[in-house]
Protein backbone atom coordinates (compact mmCIF):
# COMPACT_ATOMS: atom_id res chain seq x y z
CA UNK A 1 0.00 0.00 0.00
CA UNK A 2 2.83 2.43 0.85
CA UNK A 3 4.46 1.73 -2.53
CA UNK A 4 1.24 2.54 -4.35
CA UNK A 5 0.90 5.80 -2.45
CA UNK A 6 4.48 6.73 -3.29
CA UNK A 7 3.87 6.02 -6.99
CA UNK A 8 0.67 8.06 -6.86
CA UNK A 9 2.54 11.03 -5.41
CA UNK A 10 5.37 10.72 -7.95
CA UNK A 11 2.90 10.62 -10.85
CA UNK A 12 0.33 13.14 -9.63
CA UNK A 13 2.71 15.92 -8.63
CA UNK A 14 4.18 16.41 -12.14
CA UNK A 15 0.68 16.25 -13.62
CA UNK A 16 -0.58 18.93 -11.24
CA UNK A 17 2.49 21.08 -11.92
CA UNK A 18 1.97 20.74 -15.68
CA UNK A 19 -1.71 21.61 -15.33
CA UNK A 20 -0.92 24.66 -13.21
CA UNK A 21 1.68 25.88 -15.69
CA UNK A 22 -0.77 25.37 -18.55
CA UNK A 23 -3.57 27.24 -16.76
CA UNK A 24 -1.41 30.19 -15.70
CA UNK A 25 1.29 30.42 -18.38
CA UNK A 26 -0.68 29.67 -21.55
CA UNK A 27 -3.18 32.58 -21.29
CA UNK A 28 -0.37 34.94 -20.29
CA UNK A 29 1.81 33.87 -23.22
CA UNK A 30 -1.07 34.26 -25.70
CA UNK A 31 -2.27 37.67 -24.50
CA UNK A 32 -3.49 39.64 -27.52
CA UNK A 33 -6.70 41.37 -28.62
CA UNK A 34 -9.40 38.97 -29.78
CA UNK A 35 -12.44 40.76 -31.26
CA UNK A 36 -11.78 43.63 -28.86
CA UNK A 37 -14.71 46.09 -29.08
CA UNK A 38 -13.38 49.36 -30.50
CA UNK A 39 -15.32 52.35 -31.79
CA UNK A 40 -14.67 54.50 -34.84
CA UNK A 41 -16.49 57.86 -34.87
CA UNK A 42 -16.77 60.54 -37.52
CA UNK A 43 -17.91 61.02 -41.11
CA UNK A 44 -17.93 57.77 -43.07
CA UNK A 45 -15.51 58.99 -45.74
CA UNK A 46 -12.97 60.23 -43.21
CA UNK A 47 -13.31 57.21 -40.91
CA UNK A 48 -12.95 54.62 -43.69
CA UNK A 49 -9.10 54.72 -43.87
CA UNK A 50 -8.87 54.38 -40.09
CA UNK A 51 -11.24 51.43 -40.08
CA UNK A 52 -9.36 49.82 -42.96
CA UNK A 53 -6.09 50.13 -41.07
CA UNK A 54 -7.59 48.57 -37.94
CA UNK A 55 -9.01 45.66 -39.90
CA UNK A 56 -5.52 44.78 -41.05
CA UNK A 57 -5.08 43.34 -37.57
CA UNK A 58 -7.17 40.27 -38.46
CA UNK A 59 -9.42 39.14 -35.63
CA UNK A 60 -8.04 41.76 -33.25
CA UNK A 61 -10.83 44.35 -33.21
CA UNK A 62 -14.59 44.35 -33.36
CA UNK A 63 -15.42 47.69 -34.96
CA UNK A 64 -18.42 49.74 -33.78
CA UNK A 65 -19.47 52.85 -35.72
CA UNK A 66 -20.55 56.10 -34.04
CA UNK A 67 -21.66 59.39 -35.46
CA UNK A 68 -19.50 61.65 -33.33
CA UNK A 69 -17.26 61.95 -30.29
CA UNK A 70 -20.15 62.30 -27.86
CA UNK A 71 -21.68 58.99 -28.95
CA UNK A 72 -18.29 57.31 -28.71
CA UNK A 73 -17.73 58.62 -25.18
CA UNK A 74 -21.15 57.33 -24.14
CA UNK A 75 -20.33 53.89 -25.53
CA UNK A 76 -17.10 53.81 -23.55
CA UNK A 77 -18.83 54.87 -20.35
CA UNK A 78 -21.48 52.18 -20.93
CA UNK A 79 -18.70 49.58 -21.37
CA UNK A 80 -19.85 48.79 -24.91
CA UNK A 81 -16.35 49.43 -26.27
CA UNK A 82 -12.91 49.72 -24.66
CA UNK A 83 -12.00 52.81 -26.67
CA UNK A 84 -12.70 54.74 -29.84
CA UNK A 85 -10.88 56.56 -32.62
CA UNK A 86 -12.57 59.88 -33.40
CA UNK A 87 -11.85 61.37 -36.84
CA UNK A 88 -12.48 65.11 -37.24
CA UNK A 89 -11.17 68.15 -39.06
CA UNK A 90 -8.75 68.75 -36.16
CA UNK A 91 -7.17 65.33 -36.71
CA UNK A 92 -7.64 61.86 -35.17
CA UNK A 93 -8.25 61.48 -31.45
CA UNK A 94 -8.05 58.28 -29.44
CA UNK A 95 -10.46 57.83 -26.54
CA UNK A 96 -9.48 55.19 -23.99
CA UNK A 97 -10.69 53.98 -20.60
CA UNK A 98 -7.78 52.84 -18.47
CA UNK A 99 -10.25 52.03 -15.68
CA UNK A 100 -11.64 49.25 -17.87
CA UNK A 101 -8.14 47.89 -18.45
CA UNK A 102 -4.82 49.76 -18.34
CA UNK A 103 -3.34 47.04 -20.54
CA UNK A 104 -5.97 47.56 -23.23
CA UNK A 105 -5.61 51.35 -23.05
CA UNK A 106 -1.86 51.05 -23.63
CA UNK A 107 -2.35 48.51 -26.41
CA UNK A 108 -4.83 50.76 -28.23
CA UNK A 109 -2.53 53.74 -27.90
CA UNK A 110 0.36 51.81 -29.41
CA UNK A 111 -1.70 50.38 -32.28
CA UNK A 112 -3.41 53.64 -33.26
CA UNK A 113 -0.28 55.76 -32.84
CA UNK A 114 1.74 53.36 -34.98
CA UNK A 115 -0.90 53.42 -37.69
CA UNK A 116 -1.08 57.22 -37.66
CA UNK A 117 2.70 57.56 -37.71
CA UNK A 118 2.81 55.70 -41.01
CA UNK A 119 0.81 58.55 -42.56
CA UNK A 120 2.62 61.31 -40.68
CA UNK A 121 -0.39 62.09 -38.48
CA UNK A 122 -0.25 62.83 -34.76
CA UNK A 123 -2.93 61.29 -32.53
CA UNK A 124 -4.13 62.94 -29.34
CA UNK A 125 -5.12 60.51 -26.56
CA UNK A 126 -7.84 61.24 -24.02
CA UNK A 127 -8.53 58.92 -21.07
CA UNK A 128 -12.32 59.11 -20.72
CA UNK A 129 -12.54 56.92 -17.59
CA UNK A 130 -9.10 56.95 -15.94
CA UNK A 131 -7.86 54.75 -13.16
CA UNK A 132 -7.66 56.37 -9.71
CA UNK A 133 -4.50 58.32 -8.93
CA UNK A 134 -3.86 55.92 -6.03
CA UNK A 135 -3.80 52.93 -8.40
CA UNK A 136 -2.76 54.14 -11.88
CA UNK A 137 -1.96 50.64 -13.15
CA UNK A 138 -5.09 49.02 -11.74
CA UNK A 139 -2.98 46.52 -9.84
CA UNK A 140 -4.90 46.74 -6.57
CA UNK A 141 -8.21 45.88 -8.19
CA UNK A 142 -6.82 42.88 -10.07
CA UNK A 143 -5.03 41.51 -7.01
CA UNK A 144 -8.22 41.73 -4.91
CA UNK A 145 -9.71 38.80 -6.86
CA UNK A 146 -7.44 36.16 -5.35
CA UNK A 147 -8.04 37.09 -1.67
CA UNK A 148 -11.82 36.98 -2.26
CA UNK A 149 -11.53 33.51 -3.77
CA UNK A 150 -9.35 32.34 -0.88
CA UNK A 151 -11.76 33.80 1.67
CA UNK A 152 -14.64 31.97 0.00
CA UNK A 153 -12.78 28.65 -0.05
CA UNK A 154 -11.79 28.99 3.61
CA UNK A 155 -15.31 29.98 4.70
CA UNK A 156 -16.92 27.07 2.85
CA UNK A 157 -14.32 24.61 4.15
CA UNK A 158 -14.70 25.81 7.75
CA UNK A 159 -18.48 25.53 7.61
CA UNK A 160 -18.10 21.95 6.40
CA UNK A 161 -15.33 20.90 8.81
CA UNK A 162 -17.13 22.43 11.80
CA UNK A 163 -20.20 20.37 11.01
CA UNK A 164 -22.55 23.22 10.15
CA UNK A 165 -25.48 21.96 8.11
CA UNK A 166 -28.68 23.17 6.58
CA UNK A 167 -30.00 26.58 7.63
CA UNK A 168 -27.19 27.06 10.14
CA UNK A 169 -24.56 26.67 7.42
CA UNK A 170 -26.48 28.98 5.06
CA UNK A 171 -26.77 31.65 7.75
CA UNK A 172 -23.09 31.37 8.67
CA UNK A 173 -21.97 31.64 5.03
CA UNK A 174 -24.16 34.68 4.32
CA UNK A 175 -23.09 36.52 7.47
CA UNK A 176 -19.40 35.70 6.95
CA UNK A 177 -19.55 36.89 3.33
CA UNK A 178 -21.30 40.10 4.34
CA UNK A 179 -18.60 40.78 6.91
CA UNK A 180 -15.88 40.10 4.32
CA UNK A 181 -17.57 42.57 1.98
CA UNK A 182 -17.64 45.35 4.57
CA UNK A 183 -14.02 44.76 5.63
CA UNK A 184 -12.80 44.59 2.04
CA UNK A 185 -14.55 47.83 1.07
CA UNK A 186 -13.17 49.53 4.16
CA UNK A 187 -9.64 48.49 3.23
CA UNK A 188 -9.65 48.93 -0.54
CA UNK A 189 -11.98 51.94 -0.83
CA UNK A 190 -11.75 53.87 2.44
CA UNK A 191 -8.12 53.17 3.37
CA UNK A 192 -6.25 52.60 0.08
CA UNK A 193 -8.53 54.79 -2.03
CA UNK A 194 -8.14 52.63 -5.15
CA UNK A 195 -11.90 52.28 -5.73
CA UNK A 196 -14.05 55.33 -6.43
CA UNK A 197 -17.61 54.05 -6.83
CA UNK A 198 -20.50 53.64 -4.45
CA UNK A 199 -19.13 52.23 -1.19
CA UNK A 200 -22.07 49.91 -0.51
CA UNK A 201 -22.16 48.63 -4.08
CA UNK A 202 -18.49 47.72 -3.79
CA UNK A 203 -19.05 46.06 -0.40
CA UNK A 204 -21.94 44.11 -1.92
CA UNK A 205 -19.71 43.00 -4.80
CA UNK A 206 -17.03 41.77 -2.41
CA UNK A 207 -19.66 39.96 -0.35
CA UNK A 208 -21.36 38.34 -3.34
CA UNK A 209 -18.03 37.23 -4.80
CA UNK A 210 -17.08 35.59 -1.49
CA UNK A 211 -20.50 33.98 -1.07
CA UNK A 212 -20.42 32.54 -4.60
CA UNK A 213 -17.25 30.60 -3.79
CA UNK A 214 -18.02 29.69 -0.18
CA UNK A 215 -21.52 28.44 -1.05
CA UNK A 216 -20.14 26.34 -3.91
CA UNK A 217 -17.53 24.78 -1.61
CA UNK A 218 -19.99 23.99 1.19
CA UNK A 219 -22.73 22.94 -1.23
CA UNK A 220 -20.66 20.42 -3.16
CA UNK A 221 -19.16 19.13 0.10
CA UNK A 222 -22.70 18.60 1.44
CA UNK A 223 -23.53 16.47 -1.59
CA UNK A 224 -20.35 14.47 -2.21
CA UNK A 225 -18.31 14.85 0.98
CA UNK A 226 -14.94 16.46 1.68
CA UNK A 227 -13.83 15.84 -1.90
CA UNK A 228 -16.18 18.66 -2.89
CA UNK A 229 -13.93 21.18 -1.11
CA UNK A 230 -10.94 20.19 -3.21
CA UNK A 231 -12.95 20.13 -6.43
CA UNK A 232 -14.25 23.68 -6.08
CA UNK A 233 -10.90 24.94 -4.80
CA UNK A 234 -9.22 23.45 -7.86
CA UNK A 235 -11.81 24.97 -10.22
CA UNK A 236 -11.56 28.44 -8.67
CA UNK A 237 -7.81 28.62 -8.10
CA UNK A 238 -6.41 26.69 -11.09
CA UNK A 239 -8.94 27.83 -13.69
CA UNK A 240 -10.98 30.73 -12.35
CA UNK A 241 -8.02 32.83 -11.26
CA UNK A 242 -5.82 32.64 -14.41
CA UNK A 243 -8.88 32.71 -16.70
CA UNK A 244 -10.40 35.77 -15.02
CA UNK A 245 -8.64 38.39 -17.13
CA UNK A 246 -8.50 40.61 -14.05
CA UNK A 247 -4.95 41.75 -14.74
CA UNK A 248 -5.62 42.46 -18.42
CA UNK A 249 -9.08 41.94 -19.95
CA UNK A 250 -11.18 38.91 -20.96
CA UNK A 251 -10.90 39.87 -24.65
CA UNK A 252 -7.11 39.70 -24.43
CA UNK A 253 -7.15 36.02 -23.44
CA UNK A 254 -7.23 33.23 -26.03
CA UNK A 255 -10.63 31.70 -26.66
CA UNK A 256 -12.42 30.02 -25.06
CA UNK A 257 -10.44 31.01 -21.97
CA UNK A 258 -11.84 34.55 -21.84
CA UNK A 259 -15.43 33.31 -22.05
CA UNK A 260 -14.98 30.48 -19.55
CA UNK A 261 -13.33 32.87 -17.10
CA UNK A 262 -16.43 35.08 -17.03
CA UNK A 263 -18.57 32.10 -16.06
CA UNK A 264 -16.43 31.48 -12.97
CA UNK A 265 -16.53 33.60 -9.78
CA UNK A 266 -13.08 35.28 -10.06
CA UNK A 267 -13.73 36.59 -13.57
CA UNK A 268 -17.28 37.66 -12.84
CA UNK A 269 -16.25 39.40 -9.61
CA UNK A 270 -13.44 41.35 -11.33
CA UNK A 271 -15.77 42.52 -14.10
CA UNK A 272 -18.52 43.45 -11.64
CA UNK A 273 -16.10 45.33 -9.40
CA UNK A 274 -14.87 47.44 -12.33
CA UNK A 275 -18.43 48.24 -13.32
CA UNK A 276 -19.65 49.38 -9.91
CA UNK A 277 -16.44 51.18 -9.00
CA UNK A 278 -15.62 53.11 -12.18
CA UNK A 279 -18.62 52.95 -14.54
CA UNK A 280 -21.64 53.63 -12.27
CA UNK A 281 -22.81 50.04 -12.62
CA UNK A 282 -22.74 49.89 -16.43
CA UNK A 283 -22.68 46.30 -17.80
CA UNK A 284 -22.99 44.94 -14.25
CA UNK A 285 -26.03 42.74 -14.85
CA UNK A 286 -24.21 39.81 -16.48
CA UNK A 287 -21.47 39.27 -13.87
CA UNK A 288 -23.91 39.96 -11.02
CA UNK A 289 -26.24 37.24 -12.29
CA UNK A 290 -23.31 34.84 -12.68
CA UNK A 291 -22.25 35.31 -9.07
CA UNK A 292 -25.86 35.12 -7.87
CA UNK A 293 -26.38 31.80 -9.63
CA UNK A 294 -23.22 30.38 -8.06
CA UNK A 295 -24.35 31.53 -4.62
CA UNK A 296 -27.95 30.36 -5.05
CA UNK A 297 -27.01 26.93 -6.40
CA UNK A 298 -24.38 26.48 -3.69
CA UNK A 299 -26.72 27.41 -0.86
CA UNK A 300 -29.43 25.23 -2.38
CA UNK A 301 -26.97 22.32 -2.44
CA UNK A 302 -26.21 22.91 1.25
CA UNK A 303 -29.91 22.60 2.11
CA UNK A 304 -30.40 19.63 -0.22
CA UNK A 305 -27.42 17.77 1.20
CA UNK A 306 -28.71 18.29 4.72
CA UNK A 307 -32.20 17.07 3.75
CA UNK A 308 -30.81 13.94 2.08
CA UNK A 309 -28.69 13.08 5.12
CA UNK A 310 -31.63 13.66 7.48
CA UNK A 311 -33.81 11.41 5.33
CA UNK A 312 -31.15 8.70 5.26
CA UNK A 313 -30.83 8.79 9.05
CA UNK A 314 -34.58 8.60 9.56
CA UNK A 315 -34.96 5.54 7.32
CA UNK A 316 -31.89 3.62 8.49
CA UNK A 317 -33.18 2.68 12.00
CA UNK A 318 -36.49 1.46 10.62
CA UNK A 319 -34.76 -0.69 8.03
CA UNK A 320 -32.35 -2.11 10.59
CA UNK A 321 -35.04 -2.94 13.19
CA UNK A 322 -35.66 -6.77 13.27
CA UNK A 323 -39.15 -8.03 12.59
CA UNK A 324 -41.07 -9.32 15.63
CA UNK A 325 -42.03 -12.96 15.60
CA UNK A 326 -45.81 -13.56 15.53
CA UNK A 327 -47.34 -14.34 18.92
CA UNK A 328 -48.34 -17.94 19.72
Amino acid sequence: MSTRRMIAVVVLMPLLAALALWAFAWPAARTAPHDLPLGVAGPAAAAAPVEQGLRQHKGAFEIHHYADERAARTAIEDRTVYGAVVVSAQGPELLTASAASPVVAQLLQQAVTRQAAATGTEVRTVDVVPTPAADPRGAALSTSVLPLALAGIIAGALATLLGLRGPRAVTALILASALVGVIAAALVHSWLGVLTGNWWAEAGTFALATLAVSAAVAGLAALVGFAGIGAVAFLVMFLGNPFSGAASAPRLLPEPVGTIGQWLPPGASATLLRSVSFFDGAAATGPALTLTWWAALGLGAVLLGNALKARAKSTTPAAAEPELAPAG
